[in-house]
This record gives structure tokens, C-alpha cells and sequence, in this order.
């Protein structure tokens, strides 16, 4: 069992948070930073590479110049050793999110490996 110590946490915290910027300012850019260049997002009947979530995301109307809250939040984060589950809920274009984000640190970095998400408005 590994012990998890406060820089893991802060670290993922700033992964999250900068998840949390890109999606709301419609940052391609930022997301592709602190995301594996293998991700594949996941939701219910729907894959989509990370090239398409990252064209989708820079074509869209950005939240922020909608007029729309910063309301993103951490509802859990689960680390054990060099891996990490982190719940969130990202309020987005007038529908509500809850993503499932799995992050891994790997050469002294963590970043999001996985991510499945599914409205729940």
C-alpha cells in the first residue's frame, strides 16, 4: 500500500483544475496539455478520440463569453499509489456533466488517461 502525500494531491488538484479552465474558456490547448495523447473519451454509446474532443472543444461556443458560471466542482478523489479516480461536475452549454477522470503519474507527472462522462441534465 502507498501512502499518499499532499503534492500528489496538490498536483492532481492543478490537473483537475486546469480540466476545469480549458472546458470553460474553451482551451483546446490546455486540455491537450494534461491529457495522454492516447486518450479516448468514453460516455454511453459514444467513443471519441482525442483529436475529435479537441476539435469539438475549439469550435463550440465557449461557456465563458455565454455568460455562463464557473460551477465545475471535485465531488471525489481516490488515490492509490500512482493512480487516481477523480469525480467531477462540469455544468457545461446548458447540460450537466459528471465525468470520471483517471489520471496516472508517470515520469514525475500526473495526467488524465481516461475519462467517461454522461449528462444528468
Amino acid at each position: 500500500m502507498h501512502s499518499t502525500n499532499l503534492q500528489d494531491i496538490d498536483a492532481i488538484k492543478s490537473v483537475v483544475n486546469l480540466y476545469f479552465e480549458g472546458l470553460f474558456h474553451g482551451d483546446a490547448n490546455t486540455l491537450e496539455s494534461i491529457v495522454c495523447e492516447r486518450l479516448e473519451l468514453k460516455a454511453p454509446n459514444l467513443r471519441r478520440p482525442l483529436a475529435q474532443w479537441l476539435a469539438l472543444v475549439a469550435a463550440r461556443p465557449v461557456p465563458k463569453d455565454q455568460g455562463e458560471s464557473f460551477d465545475y466542482r471535485v465531488l471525489s478523489i481516490d488515490i492509490e499509489g500512482e493512480q487516481a479516480m477523480v469525480k467531477v461536475v462540469c455544468p457545461l452549454l446548458g447540460r450537466v456533466y459528471i465525468d470520471f477522470l483517471g489520471l496516472l503519474k508517470e515520469q514525475g507527472k500526473w495526467l488524465i488517461v481516461s475519462k467517461m462522462y454522461s449528462d444528468i441534465v
